[in-house]
């Protein structure tokens, strides 16, 4: 079906395509291919969406692609869609992701990406303040779903650890305690998922596009202001340095402070801000590796759990709020995980 597609889009008429061979790999039911284009088409290849329309909704895809575009964000443009069959045909940003090159680069390099991403970060909330509206709200409904993943699924389903009734009152005090912080943040477009895997490196085939290329932007929402600055500082694949990552975190607060969006006198309460925003995630996080693998049949997830607990370690360590949960995971997490990996 997507052959057949393919081959009867305006834009493809009198071109000679290769076959479409996998793009990347998604944790979604999404899956993404190139093909390589020979004739009068503008582009030399192109990326195809293939989202089963019984489980994914192209609509929100096409939505930020545009409002993103606006911004003056490099992000896939979408040039056809066949919303009855799932399918999108998109530019392509190129197969450098920001991790497979962060892996090796040097100090200068690595410097140089994350300047680029966290000024793309700030253009995207100043910029994205009109269009946020129109987006759904991180509200506390959706921050108590997600951080349910972390007690549903890494918990109770891949560790089968329960909790007792003191646990369980600790536990839901730590989640009010992240939901509060998260909603008194100022509120500004988030991707929601603004890490090294979903950030291209771009080459000299797009002259006039801006590093970084953005991608994986569909599920993107009204929210908190720091969640995308630690989604892509304490990413869950790469780690850096504490001294690193907080230099970069001061560059982002000063270009913050620039665009008004705070103020020099907030720099400790934008921290904390962001540790706890962090923890919010990386419990939502641990949680979706676990139900990848249990529910999706997709393991390599697992390998990044430990990144995960290691962060919320070390800084639910710093806040009494949080202390209850760093107990949780030492006394009972860490325990469980081990002999499971042995």
């Amino acid at each position: 079906m997507m052959l057949d597609w393919l081959q009867n889009l305006p834009i493809l008429q009198d071109c000679d395509l290769t076959e479409p061979v996998p793009a990347s790999s998604d944790a979604s039911f999404r899956r993404y291919f190139r093909i390589e284009v020979q004739g009068t088409s503008d582009h030399n290849s192109f990326i195809i969406m293939d989202a089963p329309v019984e489980h994914e909704d192209c609509r929100p895809f096409i939505a930020v692609s545009e409002q993103l575009i606006k911004m003056g964000l490099t992000v896939p443009e979408v040039l056809e869609q066949d919303l009855n069959q799932g399918f999108l045909l998109l530019t392509d940003l190129g197969n450098t992701t920001y991790l497979s090159v962060l892996q090796a680069a040097e100090d200068e390099t690595v410097d140089q990406l994350y300047g680029d991403a966290l000024t793309a970060l700030v253009a995207l909330q100043t910029k994205g303040d009109k269009a946020a509206l129109d987006l759904p709200a991180y509200n506390e409904k959706l921050l108590m779903t997600e951080m349910s993943l972390f007690s549903d699924w890494l918990l109770g389903t891949h560790l089968e650890i329960g909790l007792n009734q003191f646990e369980q009152q600790a536990w839901q005090d730590v989640q009010q305690t992240l939901v509060h912080s998260a909603l008194k943040q100022p509120q500004t477009y988030v991707h929601r998922d603004y890490h090294s895997r979903n950030l291209m490196v771009l080459d000299n085939s797009h002259p006039k596009m801006r590093n970084p290329g953005i991608l994986d932007f569909q599920d993107a929402v009204k929210g908190p202001l720091t969640y995308d600055a630690v989604s892509l500082l304490r990413d869950c694949y790469i780690a850096w340095p504490q001294e690193q990552v907080v230099e970069w975190q001061r560059d982002y607060f000063l270009q913050l402070c620039q665009t008004q969006l705070l103020h020099r006198d907030e720099w400790s309460a934008f921290q904390k801000s962001m540790d706890l925003m962090g923890i919010q995630r990386h419990l939502k996080a641990s949680g979706i590796f676990a139900r990848l693998f249990h529910r999706d049949g997709k393991d390599g997830y697992l390998n990044d759990i430990p990144l995960t607990l290691d962060y919320l370690l070390k800084v639910g360590s710093k806040y009494s709020e949080t202390h209850a949960l760093v107990d949780l995971v030492e006394a009972k997490v860490l325990p469980e995980l081990a002999k499971i990996n042995r």
